[in-house]
This record gives structure tokens, sequence and C-alpha cells, in this order.
């Protein structure tokens, strides 16, 4: 079918066979669909909508539109994405604790875009740490340490990469159908067994409220599923960071910390263990999420995961000793200053993304997609909803690179935390949602 006419057909609410969506994914890849008729598609969709059926097409055509990723390991490839939350350092834990009960993780992950931080920008905190490998450096990072952590190469999906250029300056982001097609096509192309979809909800998300994230989670369990990969969603609380940290060396910092056993009650432990739990459970590696969720809570308790991520860490080019010292490793800001609070109470709300903007503003993320990033700056010990407080306690350290950028943000940091007389209701930490 020509893309003029498959266009038209879904203005008209018609809905397209599979085959004419694969072509017209292909047509994207190869130049063959112009960018008005890009745009025209991107809008039909977010006017129209797809079936299951069609999501599922669209996003097969997608992620056959460049290479896929074929593995041949002694163990199963799994892996996780989420939908982006602030102080969400979970891949960093998750990846190597799989890894450390024989599972293989070949992550192909991004960068921080907006007030959610990126993957690859914290690794690259490391001194030496590479994101971008050859296939065959992949393929030696996975085998040698059981999980590669990398930013996706021109030719994975590389249908998706042109639709959502169109799509940011179309005003057809927020399309169900076309997030999910973009954030599966990459993630299917790496030849996973088994995928944990980590939807965040709450005010450090971009889905605000579990209505819009129950929705977007059915959509990619489903789409995933059917395009014949075992995956399981889980609904998590944004509400408040997901580790008490916020910027790239200081989320490392922290995500060393987990791993080395530290925190095991805390929500960064707690998320790894749901969500690793979940997704071993779904593809037969344990009993139930209970059962996958202790396995996994075991390797940071004894140590196999802190060793897991060091064989990470060295296989991309990082230094040998990291896991034992980070901090003499990783950049620390010149400025270092705790923010006090402005009254007594409890800590009732926290505006996660306003929090996640000011690391932003610090130069710890981006504005645009070619901004560099500084990764020394940032927000760390960072209390959480219910703590008590008095005041002039600190809320929480900040870590800026001069001292007019620290005065700059101070008052938005302290408005971004709600002080009552009474703590709030506790929020579970998160759910298995689908695909259970």
């Amino acid at each position: 079918m020509e893309p003029a006419r498959l266009i038209a057909g879904l203005r008209r609410g018609q809905e397209p066979d599979g085959a004419a969506l694969a072509t017209f994914a292909a047509g994207l890849a190869d130049g063959s669909v112009s960018d008005a008729q890009a745009g025209a598609f991107a809008m039909a969709v977010c006017l129209r909508g797809l079936s299951e059926a069609g999501r599922t097409a669209l996003t097969e055509g997608m992620r056959d539109s460049g290479r896929t990723l074929r593995w041949d390991l002694p163990g199963p490839v799994l892996d996780k994405h989420s939908t982006g939350g602030v102080g969400d350092c979970v891949s960093l834990v998750l990846a190597p604790a799989l890894a450390a009960l024989g599972v293989y993780v070949p992550m192909i992950s991004g960068r921080g875009l907006g007030h959610t931080g990126g993957t690859l920008d914290k690794l690259e905190a490391i001194p030496g740490f590479r994101t971008a490998l050859s296939e065959a450096e992949f393929d030696r990072a996975v085998r040698e340490a059981g999980a590669a952590i990398v930013g996706a190469s021109a030719d994975i999906a590389p249908a998706d990469r042109r639709l959502y250029a169109v799509r940011d300056v179309t005003g057809t982001v927020e399309s169900i159908d076309l997030i999910t097609a973009s954030i599966l096509s990459k993630k299917l192309a790496a030849g996973l067994e088994g995928l944990v979809l980590d939807v965040k909800v709450g005010s450090g998300a971009f889905m605000k409220t579990e209505e819009a994230a129950t929705e977007l989670a059915e959509a990619l369990a489903e789409t995933a599923n059917a395009a014949g990969c075992p995956t399981v969603a889980c609904l998590t609380d944004m509400n408040e960071p997901a580790a008490p940290a916020l910027g790239n060396a200081l989320e490392v910092l922290e995500a060393v910390h987990v791993l080395k056993g530290g925190a095991p009650e805390g929500r960064l432990a707690g998320l790894t263990a749901l969500l690793g739990g979940a997704l071993l459970a779904r593809t037969g590696q344990a009993e139930d999420a209970g059962q996958g969720a202790d396995r996994l809570r075991a390797t940071l308790a004894d140590g196999r995961a802190a060793d897991a991520f060091q064989k990470m860490v060295y296989a991309q080019g990082g230094p040998i000793g990291f896991v034992e010292t980070p901090a003499r490793f990783l950049p620390e800001a010149p400025v270092i200053r705790e923010l006090a609070a402005p009254a007594t109470g409890h800590i009732a709300a926290i505006d996660g993304e306003a929090l996640g903007h000011v690391v932003v503003r610090l130069g710890g993320g981006r504005r645009v997609e070619t901004d560099s990033v500084d990764p020394a700056v940032g927000l760390s010990d960072v209390l959480g909803l219910g703590a008590e407080v008095a005041r002039g306690q600190p809320l929480l350290r900040l870590h800026a690179a001069r001292i007019e950028d620290a005065d700059a943000v101070e008052a938005a940091l302290t408005q971004a935390f709600s002080i009552a007389d009474h703590a709030p209701t506790p929020r579970p930490l998160g759910r298995i949602a689908t695909g259970l």
C-alpha cells in the first residue's frame, strides 16, 4: 500500500493490515517515506489509534527495519525497561543482580532528556566506561560479565529514530500506540527472551495518574507478548525519587552502595526485587515473583551482584577496582551545601519533576539533545515521604559546579517539599500490573 493511501485510510478510521504497516516502517528506514508523510501518519495514529493487532504489526515492522540481534548463550536473555523517573538508577542494580543468577542482560539504554536522567549518562560518569560498543565488543562484554549496558547503534530500529524525530515536532509524542512501538521496537531488536516493563506513575513520572500508567502498561505488555517476547509490566510509585540521589555520579554511588548490601530495605533495593522477581517468574526462572525477589535480594546481600557489576564496568573500559572505592574514581562537585527544612513536621509531598528540573539547571541533564552533561552535580541524601524533620534540619545535600548555581536553585528546591503536621499514608512501592 502506498503511504498516501495508508494515511488516508487511517484518517477515515480504517484499520491497515500488518503488511502495509511493515512496508511503511521499512519506508521510514530507507527514506522512501517523506517527512510530510511520516508526520501525517503520526497525526492520524494519534487521532484515530490502532487496534492491538495494528500496534503489534507497527512495532514488529519498526523492529525489523534494521539489524536484529541473535544470541547463543548458556542462559536466558532478559532485560528491563523503565518509562523514566527521578533518581531511577534501578538498571545499574538490576542488570548485575540478574547476571549473578546466570541471566544474560544485553541492555540497550538511552540518555537523559527532560527532567529524567539517562542510564548511559550515569555510567559514563565512571572513568573510561564505554557505552558505544561494536557488535563484537557488545557480544564479548555480555558473555564475560553477564550484562552490558550500551546505546543503540544507528542500525537498530532506524524507523523509530526517524518517526520519533518527526513526532517531536508535530505534537504527536503522547500517542500510546506510537510510544509503545517506539519503546518496544528497540528492545525487541535486542533478541530478548523476556522483558519486564517498569511503568512509573506519580509526580516525578511522565504518567501522573494510575489510569494513564495502567493504559500504557497494558499496551506495552500486550504488544510485546504478541510479538513473541514474554513480558510482564509493573506500575511503580514515582511520588518520591527511586533513590535518595539525583545526578549521574551521585546515582552511581548510591547504586554501588545497594549492590554491596547497603540500604536493603530502601526503595532502590525494593524496586530491584519487585521488577526482577516479576521477570524471573514470567520467564520460568522462579516459581513465583516472591521467590524471584528473594533470590535477587540474596545477590545483594552476599556480594555476587557487586562482583557482577565490577565485571561489567571492567568489560566496558572502566577501572578494575571501581566497586571497592567508587568515590575515589567518580567526580565530585566543588560546591556542596545542605538545604535546610523551612519548618518542623513531616514531609507530606515531594515534587519529583521539580527536583529533576533542578538537576538539569545545575548541568546534570539536558534541555536539548546536544547539551553536555556535568556528571558531578545533583542532589544526595534526599529525605523521603513521611520523614520527620525539624526546622533547619537538612532535607538534602546540593552538589553544584558554582556558588551562583547553588544559589539559583535553592528556592525551587525548597518549594518542591511540602511539610505538614502529620505524615502521609504510606504508598506501596509498586505492583505487578499485567503479564503474570
